[in-house]
């Protein structure tokens, strides 16, 4: 069993993962990123970190279910059981849903359901919150909807500009995520499809 990290962008998440995964020898290693901008930091430090990339625009396919496949074909080879989100910009579509049921985690900038989708930060902040954080859920089929598992909150202090609230979100979500994760693919937090 393995798990693959699904990244858009810079990748800071994807990095504290993997040094989450290897510093307490998760019982269940990262073995794959997948990456859907070409191009995108988080190809480099996959590259440094020594974790296999697989990285495809989605636009050379068809539509989002070959796509999809494509993704789910490569998650097959490499024997993944679990897929985490960090900054991947894009819904998870019913190909995936299908076959990793209650295995999708996502991390998101905000205390959902407030301020889903793209931009929370600066959604919370432009509204002018006194408290914002960052929520761990499970995905579905939804954007930012699927059941929560874990949230902490981040105060926006009055000093706070956009650029602080924006680091002290990242640094909530680089402590809770890995936390989370590991607590999630351990078994100490009971998804759907463990209950009943």
């Amino acid at each position: 069993m393995s798990i693959a990290v699904f990244a858009s962008g810079s990748g800071s998440n994807f990095e504290r993962l993997v040094e989450a995964s290897r510093d307490q020898k998760w019982p269940v290693p990262i073995r794959l990123l997948v990456c859907d901008k070409p191009g995108a930091k988080v190809l480099e430090r996959a590259e440094r970190l020594g974790i296999p990339a697989v990285c495809v625009s989605p636009k050379t396919f068809a539509d989002k279910a070959a796509y999809e496949t494509f993704v789910l074909a490569e998650l097959r080879k490499h024997g993944i059981e679990w897929i985490v989100l960090a900054g991947y910009m894009r819904l998870i579509g019913s190909t995936l849903l299908d076959a990793y049921p209650w295995r999708i985690v996502n991390i998101h900038p905000s205390l959902l359901p407030a301020f889903p989708g793209k931009d929370a930060i600066g959604q919370a902040f432009a509204y002018g919150v006194k408290v914002s954080g960052v929520s761990v859920h499970l995905v579905d089929a939804g954007m930012d909807t699927g059941p929560l598992l874990a949230q902490v909150p981040v105060l926006l202090e009055e000093d706070d500009d956009l650029e602080s609230f924006t680091t002290k979100i990242h640094q909530a979500e680089h402590r809770l995520y890995p936390e989370v994760v590991y607590r999630w693919i351990t078994g100490a937090i009971k998804t759907p499809d463990m209950e009943g």
